[in-house]
């Protein structure tokens, strides 16, 4: 015969036993002063008579004070071929984790309450209105919202969340986390921010940080485009046609310049962009104008602890960036755009608005395709852009 079954008190809260009747078998006061919802109370002596006043075709979940009488108890009663299970640690362990469960459900609402009110308009809002202006998601979709575990990516998850919540159209999420190579700690904290937020994860493994450990050059570029290429297999395994990433407002300003200074070109980071290598896949980056500073923010206020760069390389850069690009160049260009927003505080703004404020006929030449153009092509005879397709 089968072991008696021991159930948790985080399965039991999790109501994954939702078909079990819970019994309490301990002194009718102690019922009396507190028991597990939808309990009945029953004496011990009920239990050990010859006639057993329970239905065999129905599941009990017997619980004592501690979970040892109810063990005994449950073993006599399992081996008469009753449907029983035990409640492990008994009733004190119940409410012991009914207090830290309780305790993180309050601490979700203030945290999901901060999004609705104070931080709507720095955050939110921001959120909001890159997913019209840039058309991000549409009815239907199956977004894979990206979680590495920093702090961009589980706030967009929170916001994928809060967007849900208005419901203005159907569509639907799965929160994905690709494992690299993550140290034992820091996979650790993913899993309990994304527990305290509510987020289901999905996890994967893959052994990324290990394949691209021995490379001489470039490892970070190389290691970006592993990721991003097992985000878009994992995601369209699972159904989904776009993933979102957690790129933000200065995320997209920093590679503005980072291009300019360190690569002599001029490029944007887009908001969205079709995969050419999985066909029917889009990526979108939903956190286009929120700035970072307001993500430290709301991290702070609500006194969160998010992971930073998990990489094998380097245990001092503030991020992970899935762009491929090295943290301190990153930093340079944060610093530098710092320092000139002391003099001129549109710095920021003008930057990104030098995105979509291209002027063509006074550039020197454009690339399309990785085939490079001229001005002199169109300078007699007028412009007409070259068709371009975007691979990613």
């Amino acid at each position: 015969m089968d072991k008696l079954k021991e159930i948790s008190p985080v399965a039991w809260l999790h109501k994954e036993y939702q078909n079990y009747i819970p019994l309490d078998i301990r002194d009718e006061a102690e019922y009396e002063l507190g028991h597990i919802e939808n309990a009945k109370w029953m004496a011990i002596s009920d239990l050990l008579q010859e006639q057993i006043p329970l239905a065999k075709e129905k599941p009990y979940l017997l619980y004592c004070k501690y979970g040892t009488i109810s063990r005994e108890l449950g073993e006599r009663l399992h081996e008469k071929g009753y449907t029983v299970a035990n409640l492990y640690g008994g009733y004190g362990a119940y409410v012991l984790e009914k207090i830290k469960l309780s305790s993180k459900i309050e601490r979700r609402k203030e945290i999901e309450g901060s999004l609705r009110k104070k931080f709507k308009k720095s955050i939110f809002t921001p959120f909001a209105k890159a997913i019209n202006d840039f058309q991000l998601v549409s009815e239907g979709d199956k977004i894979c919202v990206c979680i590495s575990g920093g702090k961009d990516s589980m706030i967009m998850a929170k916001l994928f969340q809060e967007l849900k919540r208005h419901n203005k159209f159907p569509f639907s999420v799965q929160f994905l986390c690709m494992d690299p190579g993550y140290n034992a700690y820091n996979r650790k904290i993913i899993e309990e921010n994304a527990t305290l937020l509510d987020i289901p994860l999905t996890f994967f493994q893959t052994d990324i940080f290990e394949s691209v450990f021995g490379i001489p050059s470039s490892p970070c570029y190389v290691c970006a485009r592993m990721r991003r290429g097992s985000l878009y297999s994992k995601a369209k395994e699972l159904g989904c046609n776009k993933i979102a990433l957690g790129h933000h407002f200065d995320d997209v300003i920093e590679t503005v310049l980072m291009g300019m200074l360190y690569s002599g070109q001029f490029q944007a980071m887009m908001p969205k962009l079709h995969s050419t290598n999985f066909p029917g896949m889009e990526l979108i980056r939903p956190l286009y104008y929120v700035r970072e500073d307001d993500i430290k923010h709301w991290r702070d206020y609500n006194e969160l602890n998010f992971i930073q760069c998990a990489c094998r390389f380097t245990e001092t850069c503030s991020t992970c960036h899935t762009d491929g690009t090295t943290s301190s160049k990153r930093l340079e260009t944060k610093k530098l755009i710092q320092e000139l927003k002391k003099n001129n505080p549109y710095i920021e703004k003008n930057i990104f608005r030098s995105t979509e404020n291209v002027s063509i006929n006074t550039i020197l030449g454009l690339k399309t395709d990785g085939e490079k153009h001229s001005f002199l092509e169109w300078y007699d005879e007028g412009f007409e852009f070259p068709n371009t397709e975007i691979e990613i």
